[in-house]
């Protein structure tokens, strides 16, 4: 091959990779452009009707929100101030929030909790599926997968809410023994965000 065609099919490959470069710079800054910050209301006082009017205004979906609880619950439960408030996650909590947005476009909200995250007691039943125990706070009860929801829970499911985990509480709901308020075998003690020396 004579030193001008290498010249020229050297000169042809730069010029087609400086416009894939200049391809792949362009769809990047399109990119930033249509990436909105989410700005969410107070998620610490946060109420049911302002994060609707939220998600009605779309400031943000559910997804962002039960990704932003969940950051939350990451940052404080076990770390930080260590609260202790939250036994475990719900794995499709993510997945359910996607579905009820899209339900939200096509088809509306189906009721004021339409795709807002919640956590339970883990003393309220929730279906098998999801693989949360529900244990009432006890180690004797830990692997109690319950084959249905409770009835609270299948309410709230119809109305839209998303189950986003379950909850520590005293163990039994305190119905036996002269443990601390908030104490559960499974969870340790539960400890107040507001006054965190306190039970």
């Amino acid at each position: 091959m004579s030193t001008l065609k290498r010249w020229l099919s050297f000169a042809l490959f730069l010029a087609i990779m400086l416009q894939v470069v200049r391809g792949v710079m362009l769809s990047e800054d399109a990119a930033d452009v249509n990436t909105k910050k989410v700005v969410f209301p107070d998620l610490y006082e946060a109420s049911v009707p302002e994060l609707q009017a939220g998600l009605d205004a779309g400031d943000f979906t559910s997804v962002d929100l039960v990704k932003a609880y969940f950051a939350r619950i990451d940052e404080v439960n076990l770390k930080g101030p260590a609260l202790r408030a939250v036994l475990e996650l719900n794995t499709f909590a993510l997945s359910q929030a996607a579905a009820l947005d899209k339900e939200r476009k096509k088809s509306g909200k189906r009721s004021a909790l339409h795709g807002i995250p919640i956590l339970l007691k883990d003393n309220i039943a929730t279906v098998a599926s999801e693989g949360m125990n529900t244990t009432a706070g006890s180690f004797s009860l830990l692997g109690s997968v319950v084959p249905d929801d409770a009835g609270v829970v299948k309410r709230l499911r119809k109305a839209g809410a998303i189950i986003l985990g379950k909850a520590n509480l005293s163990e039994f709901a305190h119905f036996r023994g002269n443990l601390a308020s908030g104490w559960s075998g499974r969870g340790g003690q539960a400890t107040n965000a507001y006054f965190p020396n306190a039970d």
